[in-house]
């Protein structure tokens, strides 16, 4: 079908007059290539479909969420039927406290749970209970990292007023001077050192935390009486069955996490020791969704999946799988192609290629071939994909890099490189 000629295209003619900019946040197309669809129609285990019925192996997953696959029998199952009994009503049910014991015994560092809705929510959630612990203002985190859309944190700067960037100091993540100088200059006033669980920041090659990093951030925070604070949003559950710095042998005071916890049902938590449990019962924070009960019958299905079943190592192995295959198969058309960060949430970026135009143009020829991936962004595994998922998309990478063989002395840049730039500086 046309581009033109789409339900999509139709779409988004629609949203134009109803929603600002025709879409918003990170689901926008705008920085992707023009071929890609912004409306899906449906998901079932590894796979999506448009609404123009093209169907694409995802590896997305819904910019996380999906851990145990689309629509999975088991983890819906537990949703629907507490659904039947009830949802959202005027206080929770038991499964709060039961999803509170469950992430407790499971995340070797906490001692208590709170629930809230989305990573943004969590991680706001954790600034504000680390300064009432500590009655403290300044913050440590790292330039480029991520950590939500709130004011506080938000990449973008429309609308936001310096003020509520105030008492923020950055360092470089893995430099362990830079961390210092920071906490420093922070002094007496530091109320916590944020750390992503490795290096995810977009555009740039993603790294694994150094161990002599996360080990001085926590030995920095115990000297100063100040929270560490690690934000699992995006990590949690891909890397490890713990907090992800259980791998580098440290744990923080707080965590944060979302996207999988209930396998894209919507619920995120705060998860914090002892250390900090007196500031976290004295914040105010709540939303009329937050005590949902669905999502808690959906979270605690997918932490029993996740005790119970091999999950964990087959996504590792699978990682493996396509590495070492699109290593193989970049090399013997003739690219440098760089992969960064876990196997499990894998980053694809070409050498020599600043405006990322042969990023889009491979990009755009394996969705053709129904395999999406993401120019600039890191990408998920997830445990309903299978080795013959990860061979097709190696035979469409094969032929996708081909193709961008052929085309390469012809490519033209891509238009929205300018505010890539911007974005990669800030």
């Amino acid at each position: 079908m046309p581009i033109a000629d789409s339900r999509d295209r139709a779409l988004r003619a629609r949203a134009e007059a109803v929603i600002p900019g025709g879409m918003y946040g990170h689901q926008a197309t705008g920085l992707l290539p023009d071929d890609y669809p912004q409306f899906f129609a449906r998901g079932e285990g590894a796979r999506l479909w448009d609404v123009d019925g093209r169907s694409y192996l995802d590896m997305m997953c819904a910019y996380g969420p999906n851990l145990f696959g689309y629509a999975h029998p088991e983890i819906d199952a537990a949703y629907v039927r507490q659904l039947g009994l009830g949802d959202t009503l005027t206080g929770p049910t038991e499964l709060m406290v039961a999803l509170a014991e469950a992430l407790v015994a499971q995340v070797s560092h906490a001692d208590w749970a709170m629930f809230c809705k989305n990573g943004t929510d969590a991680t706001s959630m954790a600034l504000v209970a680390a300064r009432a612990q500590t009655r403290r203002k300044t913050i440590v985190r790292a330039k480029g990292a991520y950590h939500g859309a709130a004011p506080w944190c938000t990449p973008r700067g429309a609308g936001v007023l310096d003020t509520d960037r105030a008492h923020q100091i950055f360092c470089d993540y893995n430099d362990v001077a830079s961390l210092e100088a920071a906490v420093a200059q922070a002094g007496d006033d530091l109320a916590a050192v944020f750390a992503a669980p490795f290096k995810h920041d977009a555009f740039v090659d993603q790294a694994a935390p150094d161990p002599a990093y996360a080990r001085r951030a926590r030995e920095l925070c115990d000297a100063r009486g100040a929270m560490l604070v690690v934000d699992e949003v995006r990590a949690g559950l891909r890397l490890s069955r713990d907090c992800s710095w259980s791998l580098v042998g440290v744990r923080p005071d707080l965590s944060t996490w979302g996207k999988c916890l209930a396998n894209g049902h919507a619920i995120s938590a705060l998860l914090g020791s002892d250390s900090a449990r007196k500031g976290a019962a004295s914040i105010y924070v709540t939303g009329s969704f937050w005590y949902q009960a669905a999502p808690m019958a959906a979270a605690l299905e997918t932490l029993r999946l996740v005790r119970e079943t091999d999950y964990l190592e087959r996504l590792a192995a699978l990682g493996e799988r396509l590495r070492a295959g699109l290593a193989e198969r970049a090399a013997a058309a003739g690219f440098g192609f760089r992969q960064s960060g876990p196997v499990q949430i894998p980053l694809f970026l070409f050498d020599d290629d600043p405006d990322l135009r042969k990023g889009f143009f491979w990009s755009s020829q394996m969705l053709a071939r129904g395999v999406y991936v993401h120019p600039w962004h890191n990408m998920f595994l997830c445990a309903a994909m299978t080795e013959a998922d990860i061979d097709g998309l190696l035979d469409a990478a094969e032929a996708a890099f081909a193709d961008l063989r052929r085309e390469a002395p012809g490519l033209g840049a891509v238009d929205k490189m300018a505010f890539l730039t911007a974005a990669a500086s800030r």
